[in-house]
């Protein structure tokens, strides 16, 4: 049941920014600059860090090369969200990353203790975390907060609206 809530806010993700036209996804529509094209980008890092590198305590090369241009240097959770990728690309990878946390979530139980905690920046934060089960949650709740953000955004860009989730 949680793995289907946590595919459900992917594919409201993908839902909402279908068929935005291009020039749309470098748009800053916010007073903080992020765009949908730096929004998608970081859901893929989301993927990425938390379901790959924290729950496998693995860094596999070509992963780390392919998400190395992400975000330059040390992480800022104060900068914008941002990204040149064109929309295909930047789909793409999504579902990519996706695809790759859940071939590690298919064999690892939810029960497992994370095995990558010295990955994430902030001790003080993994301190609660005690299993993959906490971890799936985190992903799902930042996921749909993010799904939230691109359907606000997709109504200020085209107008369009009710295209992600419940």
């Amino acid at each position: 049941m949680l793995l289907g809530f946590l595919q459900y806010q992917r594919d409201s993700v993908l839902k909402i920014v279908e068929g935005l036209p291009e020039e749309a996804w470098q748009m800053p529509i916010v007073p903080s600059g992020w765009t949908v094209a730096g929004m998608l980008r970081h859901l893929g890092g989301v993927e990425h860090h938390w379901l790959q590198h924290v729950t496998t305590g693995v860094i596999e090369e070509e992963i780390e090369e392919e998400a190395g241009d992400e975000e330059e240097g040390t992480y800022d959770p104060e900068a914008a969200f941002t990204c040149d990728w064109s929309s295909a690309d930047l789909i793409a990878n999504y579902r990519d990353e996706c695809r790759r946390s859940d071939e590690v979530l298919a064999v690892t139980p939810l029960s497992a203790a994370p095995r990558g905690l010295d990955f994430h920046p902030d001790p003080e934060y993994t301190k609660q975390i005690v299993n993959v089960r906490w971890i799936v949650l985190h992903v799902i709740e930042e996921t749909a907060a993010h799904s939230g953000h691109l359907e606000i955004a997709r109504e200020l860009l085209d107008g369009k609206t009710r295209l992600g989730g419940r």
